[in-house]
């Protein structure tokens, strides 16, 4: 299935052999955003442009990496959240959290790390995986987590031995994910951020919601805004865009550095592209045809996944992509009864052919 590829984003690395703690300089901080100048620059890595591909289970994996990769304007990648206990252990050859091609870059690892885990082991082993950089998540609030005082549960004495003895380890670039925190705090917010600044990070990413705040509230990007105006290290925005119109909002209210697109792109793989060409004047928009970009990702599944890897995140995509349709619940919930990927495929067959059909009723 022929598909045009978009020029990929421009990534360039200068990674200190040494890790120096930085001293925050203007020289220091290299960022240059928007018409002419359209990437972000610090600590060695230059994205170009600056868009993300967030964090998700069962979706940021390699099948949609490339897919992302191959309608063009993503800039950086974001694995799923990855357990410092497991990943040591992990065979990346055949496991779906690791297994990637040389592609597939930069990809910073997400990991999360709970009550007396010890670090090291985990960051020894992405150090052999060639990963570009290494993410602390400190912002998810899945119940799972709350047990072992991981993610948005983890107190901040642990957030700042953390990420000081993963600062010692590593000369990557380093990476948090953040909420806003528990509640509107603005006093705490801007302290915990200044503190990951202090101990060493070079990247912060802030979801602009509270800890318990589901997806369908709207995301406080002026929130963000207190963030970056207390720190300097690049910001980026994460949380509700969903469109080009959503990412011009969402900058003009953060100030933000670049933005971490998550459910969007999953709806949309090529709002990577509509976002770097309209917002950042970056790469082209690719031919966009919904059903063939559908199957592409099949392919990419099968490609990437041993079989019975394949149908579950078939339909965690499925159930997003969908949205591309009025009557898209239909396509969900057909792939969502299948039995085999072959059955899911007869479905998504007979949906579109019966939407091409009405549409030219």
């Amino acid at each position: 299935m022929p598909f045009r590829t978009s020029t990929q984003a421009l990534i360039v690395y200068n990674f200190k052999s040494d890790y120096q703690r930085p001293d925050r300089s203007a020289d220091d901080l290299f960022i240059r955003l928007g018409a002419e100048n359209n990437g972000l620059a610090h600590s060695g890595l230059k994205l170009q442009p600056p868009l993300a591909l967030a964090p998700m289970v069962g979706l940021s994996h390699s099948a949609l990496r490339i897919l992302i990769l191959e309608l063009g304007g993503v800039g950086l990648f974001f694995s799923e959240m990855l357990s410092v206990s497991r990943l040591p252990i992990e065979n990346e050859t055949v496991s779906p959290f690791l297994c990637r091609t040389h592609a597939e870059s930069p990809l910073f690892y997400q990991v999360y790390v709970g009550s007396n885990q010890d670090i090291l082991p985990a960051v020894e082993r992405l150090h052999l995986l060639n990963a570009q950089g290494i993410d602390l998540n400190l912002g998810c609030p899945a119940p799972s987590l709350r047990k072992q005082g991981a993610g948005s549960f983890m107190a901040m004495e642990n957030v700042q031995k953390t990420v000081a003895v993963l600062r010692a380890a590593t000369h990557l670039p380093i990476s948090a994910k953040i909420r806003l925190g528990k509640t509107l705090d603005e006093r705490h917010l801007l302290e915990f951020c200044r503190m990951l600044e202090d101990e060493g990070i070079d990247l912060l990413t802030v979801h602009g919601r509270l800890q318990g705040e589901k997806f369908c509230r709207r995301p406080r990007w002026d929130w963000i805004a207190k963030v970056k105006q207390v720190v300097n290290v690049p910001v980026i925005a994460n949380g509700g865009v969903f469109s080009v119109a959503d990412a011009k909002k969402c900058l003009e209210q953060s100030g933000a550095d670049g933005l971490m697109l998550g459910r969007g792109a999953v709806c949309r793989p090529w709002l990577f592209a509509e976002i770097a060409k309209d917002v950042y004047h970056f790469g082209e928009i690719p031919e966009i045809n919904i059903p063939d970009i559908y199957f592409r990702f099949i392919d990419l599944l099968k490609a990437r996944f041993f079989p019975e890897r394949r149908l579950g995140r078939l339909k965690q995509f499925t159930h997003y992509y969908s949205s591309n349709y009025a009557f898209g619940h239909h396509l969900a919930s057909g792939v969502q009864n299948s039995k085999t990927i072959e059955e899911a495929v007869e479905v998504a067959l007979d949906f579109f052919n019966k939407t091409q059909e009405s549409n030219h009723d």
